[in-house]
């Protein structure tokens, strides 16, 4: 079978193994599973792609409730380890009258702390597609481990997620150079794009000014209730958006880039890939969480009511 990313392979036997954050989602109502790259790897496994997460969680009563759901959503945590010294993660959620949220992320968890070994080493190195974040970046020992792990994968994704005070545009782009498709929302693309002295005012050139700088054949950029923009080797296709009532905007983009990859890496269509992408991403943001469980049947049913 052929797709946009992965030839000759069987939906079924693609391998997807996602590096990072694994945490708590503190809302005042109570607590969620989050971090993006686990949020990514849930949407890929639920979709039907086998998802490996890679990270670490704390041998406290969190850390195994979070161990708990990776088990019931069936992924893979062969490479998440518990870490005996350090907690699990949480993040206090504050979210606007839009559902638009801001995250409060407490520093010097088990994830910053990541350690390089041969087992993460070999997941990485068999895996078609490895997904990262930008977040995982505020920890040296996290980010030594995924500088390590970049250069091994066959086929690498990037998440660019900035979140204040927790990176650095410098770090950003030596990770934008290294990586096979870049997803960023537009914030994100005009922040960084004028950093690395981008002339241009548009979205378009932006990102193909983005795309010429790091050598990047896939790029993706969302606009939030506007839909996206996809661009396979300098091809743009669009999705205007889908209206829906927002509870909150956590884990959308997450389950976005989880739904876009499952179609580039299990069909040859880039403008259903978006179409889909975008139908999901606006589900999960009118459901509360960043994981609710969808099904195909919903999804085309959502994208396609009559």
């Amino acid at each position: 079978m052929n797709s946009i990313l992965i030839n000759h392979k069987a939906k079924a036997d693609i391998n997807v193994s996602c590096f990072g954050e694994v945490l708590w989602d503190c809302f005042p109502d109570g607590k969620r599973v989050g971090g993006a790259p686990l949020n990514v790897c849930v949407r890929l496994n639920a979709l039907g792609i086998k998802g490996s997460m890679i990270s670490a969680v704390g041998d406290d009563q969190l850390g195994h409730e979070l161990l708990a759901f990776i088990d019931e959503r069936g992924v893979n945590r062969d490479c998440i380890a518990i870490d005996p010294v350090k907690s699990t993660s949480t993040v206090q959620v504050t979210l606007d009258k839009n559902g638009s949220a801001s995250y409060d992320i407490v520093a010097d968890t088990a994830w910053d702390n990541i350690a390089l070994t041969d087992k993460v080493i070999d997941q990485v190195e068999h895996a078609d597609v490895f997904v990262f974040g930008s977040l995982i970046g505020r920890s040296p020992v996290s980010f030594a481990t995924l500088t390590a792990l970049v250069e091994c994968a066959n086929f690498s994704v990037f998440d660019v997620n900035l979140r204040a005070p927790h990176y650095d545009v410098d770090s950003i782009v030596k990770l934008m150079n290294k990586a096979d498709f870049i997803k960023l929302n537009d914030d994100e693309l005009y922040e960084i794009a004028k950093a690395m002295g981008s002339p241009f005012n548009s979205l378009e050139q932006n990102l193909d000014f983005i795309a010429a700088q790091t050598k990047t054949h896939y790029l993706c950029v969302t606009k939030g209730s506007h839909g996206a923009l996809l661009s396979v080797n300098g091809n743009k296709f669009y999705n205007s958006g889908y209206l829906v009532d927002v509870v909150d905007t956590v884990g959308a983009g997450d389950s976005f880039l989880g739904s876009l990859l499952y179609q580039l890496c299990s069909d040859n269509n880039p403008q259903y890939a978006i179409d889909f992408a975008c139908a999901v991403g606006a589900m999960v943001a009118q459901s509360a969480g960043a994981t609710p469980v969808l099904t195909l049947e919903q999804i085309t049913g959502f994208m396609q009511p009559v």
